[in-house]
């Protein structure tokens, strides 16, 4: 049973208008204390007042009036002095509980949540303080609310730069899109223009080209014509007189026949004939370079353009090479089928001279290509070789200051295969190309589109090197061979 001294203690601790102990209690301006919840209620029902009747805020105790409504500050002590009053380990009963707000209350002991925490971060009521959080630093809610009301400002102030640079950047990014598109859309604009004023110029070329080319054949076929003509009147006044003559050899009088002699006439000599020429290469001369340039240009250089591929190891357009022994020179030995050359130093093969041969070490094919896809393939022992194509015309004597003459004028070309690298010769230019060494070598010769490419043939065909050129005569595969060295023509059913 209580003391009478907890009795009149906890007597001070009564709400005057409950009747209860104090529940958040609060200090009214004239000193008298109630429970928050109770006093803001009892001043509710006097702003509720009837018309007429006098309204304001009175103390319910003092009836002291106050001319607004007057701040309610909870108060600390009191409220401490109230909770140990209510025997800390008893719980707040139901009906307590239904006054206070559920997030007031301390989940851990039922508590009203009075302090804040900082260390641990969490508000806190008058047991956590004792128990848990005695060594922590302890806050009223409204300091505590005080700091975290700063940080947040400093957030929202943060928050609000960086909505504005966000902006910004947005606007950057849709001025940088609309110059993207304005740049671009110009740029297309001008690349559209000159590749339309390339066509053009290429298609003014072409007609240009074709047009003298088909003067030149036309004055060319008009020559062969009066030259024709010519001819023929020569034949029919030849025929005539040969008539005229045999029937007087038949004529058996001798009067009759010396009379005849005289009045028959010789035939005149006959008129000159017109020369004829009819160069085509005299033709593509002015030209060929630029067409060269502009197709290595337009398939190898451009970017975008796509490569040359690789031919098929085996298709249609595979063909079987000779060698022609007419032309092999003398250190160079053709085994039986003209498949294989060997160069054999210090040995000269025991050919009889059929023919202009090569006084470099040199050997054609019989074979010749013109119109058309032809694709070959050859097998070399090693390095210092050279395989490539030449019109027939290609000299056989030895150019001076070389060891051959594939590649050195303007109708050979040529891949010289060395221990380190390529060398691609054409007018006596090469260019170097470092791509590994194979044995196993393949050419495809489009001779319409004058194309020139070889390749190296392994797991995988690997492109070496390109010739872009306008071919004018047939194209005949041309070797040379260092000594000690071995070339076979590569053959397929």
């Amino acid at each position: 049973m209580a003391s009478p001294v907890s009795q009149k203690l906890e007597e001070k601790l009564v709400c005057s208008i409950c009747l209860e102990l104090f529940r958040v209690p609060v200090t009214l301006p004239c000193g008298h204390n109630f429970c928050k919840h109770c006093i803001s209620d009892h001043w509710h029902k006097q702003e509720q007042a009837p018309a007429g009747a006098e309204k304001g805020y009175t103390c319910p105790e003092c009836r002291r009036a106050f001319e607004r409504y007057p701040e309610l500050e909870k108060n600390v002590t009191l409220c401490s002095v109230v909770e140990l009053a209510r025997d800390g380990e008893a719980r707040v009963s139901g009906t307590e509980r239904c006054e206070v707000a559920h997030g007031e209350l301390c989940p851990q002991h039922g508590r009203l949540l009075e302090l804040y925490c900082e260390d641990e971060r969490q508000c806190i009521c008058c047991v956590c303080s004792i128990r848990q959080c005695q060594r922590h630093r302890r806050v009223l809610f409204e300091e505590e609310r005080s700091k975290k009301q700063a940080l947040l400002k400093e957030s929202l102030e943060k928050a609000q730069e960086e909505s504005e640079r966000i902006k910004q950047a947005m606007q950057e990014l849709e001025e940088r899109t609309r110059n993207i598109k304005d740049s671009s859309e110009g740029l297309r604009s001008v690349i559209l223009s000159k590749f339309t004023l390339l066509r053009k110029a290429l298609e003014d070329c072409q007609w240009r080209t074709v047009a003298r080319m088909e003067q030149e054949q036309a004055a060319a076929l008009g020559h062969v014509g009066e030259n024709w003509s010519l001819l023929k009147d020569r034949l029919d006044i030849l025929g005539q007189h040969r008539e005229r003559a045999q029937r007087l050899l038949a004529c058996p009088d001798h009067r009759a026949f010396l009379q005849e002699f005289r009045l028959l006439p010789s035939p005149e000599s006959p008129e000159a004939l017109l020369p004829v020429e009819f160069d085509v290469a005299s033709v593509v001369e002015p030209i060929a370079e630029i067409l060269t340039n502009v197709s290595r240009l337009l398939l190898e250089d451009l970017p975008g353009s796509v490569a040359p591929k690789a031919p098929e190891p085996v298709g249609q357009d595979h063909r079987n090479l000779t060698f022609n022994p007419e032309t092999a020179n003398k250190y160079l030995e053709l085994s039986k089928g003209n498949r294989k050359a060997t160069h054999s130093p210090g040995t000269v093969c025991g050919r009889q001279e059929q023919g202009p041969r090569f006084e470099p070490w040199q050997v054609l094919c019989t074979q010749g290509f013109g119109h058309g896809h032809h694709y070959w393939e050859v097998k070399v022992s090693s390095h210092s070789v050279i395989l490539g194509v030449t019109y027939h015309s290609l000299p056989r004597e030895r150019q001076q200051g070389h060891k051959f003459n594939i590649g050195l004028d303007g109708g050979s070309w040529g891949l010289q295969v060395r221990e380190d690298c390529y060398l691609a010769w054409h007018r006596g230019q090469a260019e170097k190309i470092q791509e590994p060494l194979y044995k196993n070598l393949g050419v495809s010769l489009d001779y319409g589109k004058g194309l020139l490419s070889f390749y190296g043939l392994g797991e995988r065909t690997r492109f070496i090197h390109s010739f872009h050129s306008v071919f004018t005569e047939p194209l005949y595969p041309v070797f040379w061979l260092c000594e000690g060295r071995a070339v076979m023509l590569c053959q397929r059913d």
